[in-house]
């Protein structure tokens, strides 16, 4: 129990996420489709605070003395993009790049990064919410087969 708990808890670290769960919890010997599951259900949990809030910081941010270029600028360049995004893909083609975004799991992609544009973006939060689930559900999957891969070369 205390490996799933392990599991749980490095997925819902930003930046480290499920990228950082899933392996473990294949590390750790526990069964492959509930350990995925798990972390990627650790892996949305913050998704909806970090929707909700990331943009009102960013607003109130903005009218503070010490960070209020840095926020202001997050602001600006996350419309301008958002904007850009649309203009040049429509809603659909924004649900798949985010999608993407969140799926192929690179290093500073991942849900909270996902999110966090997408709340810098306009994009809406059913549009967040679905391409964020969908991509962590592909980011869990392509985690478990190279984690399988990996431990197998190496005879684990």
């Amino acid at each position: 129990m205390t490996k799933y708990i392990i599991a749980f808890l490095i997925s819902m670290v930003p930046i480290v996420e499920l990228r950082g769960g899933v392996p473990y919890a294949m590390a750790a010997g526990l069964d492959r489709v509930p350990a995925v599951f798990m972390c990627a259900i650790a892996n949305l949990l913050p998704v909806p605070i970090v929707y909700m809030f990331a943009r009102k910081f960013l607003l109130w941010g903005a009218k503070q003395k010490h960070i209020g270029k840095f926020c202001g600028f997050c602001l600006e360049k996350g419309e301008k993009a958002g904007r850009k995004l649309t203009r040049s893909t429509g809603r659909f083609g924004s649900f798949v790049a985010l999608m993407l975004f969140v799926g192929i799991p690179l290093p500073g992609t991942g849900a909270w990064t996902g999110t966090l544009a997408a709340s810098l973006l306009n994009l809406g939060p059913k549009t967040t919410a679905g391409a964020v689930c969908l991509g962590v559900i592909m980011a869990g999957c392509i985690m478990a087969f190279a984690s399988a891969g990996v431990l197998h070369i190496f005879g684990l």
